[in-house]
């Protein structure tokens, strides 16, 4: 039912057609009756900013060094630079003082300078995450709250090491910000190159793909696509 993943294969002319009406589409769901109900609006409030132009996305891609996957590489030049999109927005990707980057809560946890080094394919070992979690402080086995204060500062400094190390998220970008820290990735690089990332390390879970119902890697126009179809069925619904 769902075969566009495969769709970096295909003519950059059938990826230009995929995205025909998305924007259009967008715009209607914003003047819906009921689109202020759609989460994350209040923050997107249904703006799509313009499309970058052929010059632009070749030079975003030659400072960044890599080649956009090719569903979002469409979506930015059909349909927008960012905006409007799942939980508070899709990040914008911008030139500022000459230079390329992506805008938004979180975003400068993207390393542009590895963004053409393969996403890794194995995160930390599950074991090794169990066994840190298990070592995690409790305040009830400290007499003094300063004790305990000092113990999980500490801890949680060794855990970022592991869970946040700059190599984790090589290869990918920030895209969403789903609140409480919580936030979605695109894979630029790699064997995973064009999916959708789960990333709850705030709540110490590790990065994972989103995943469909038959367990295929969700990829960017599915993703986009399947929150647009979701705000259209409340947006323009009756109040």
């Amino acid at each position: 039912m769902y075969t566009y993943w495969l769709r970096s294969s295909i003519a950059p002319e059938s990826d230009r057609q995929w995205w025909v009406g998305v924007r259009q589409r967008v715009d209607a769901a914003g003047a819906g009756p009921s689109s202020s109900k759609v989460f994350g609006a209040l923050r997107h409030r249904w703006i799509v900013e313009d499309p970058l132009t052929q010059g632009e996305l070749a030079e975003l891609e030659a400072q960044t060094g890599v080649r956009l996957p090719e569903e979002y590489r469409a979506f930015l030049l059909h349909v927008g630079a960012g905006g409007a999109g799942p939980a508070y927005g899709l990040f914008p990707v911008r030139r500022v003082q000459g230079r390329w980057r992506w805008e938004g809560d979180g975003a400068d946890l993207v390393d542009l300078s590895r963004l053409a080094e393969p996403f890794p394919d194995q995160g930390p070992d599950p074991k090794l995450l169990d066994d840190f979690l298990a070592q995690r402080p409790e305040e009830e086995d400290f007499d003094e709250i300063e004790d305990f204060d000092d113990a999980i500062e500490a801890w949680e400094e060794r855990w970022e090491v592991v869970m946040f190390a700059p190599e984790r998220t090589a290869g990918a970008i920030v895209i969403s910000h789903l609140g409480c820290a919580q936030r979605e990735w695109l894979i630029i690089s790699g064997s995973h190159r064009g999916t959708i990332w789960s990333d709850c390390r705030v709540d110490d879970v590790d990065l994972a793909p989103l995943l469909d119902d038959d367990g295929t890697p969700v990829t960017f126009a599915r993703w986009y696509t399947d929150w647009l179809e979701k705000a259209e069925r409340t947006a323009l619904s009756a109040p």
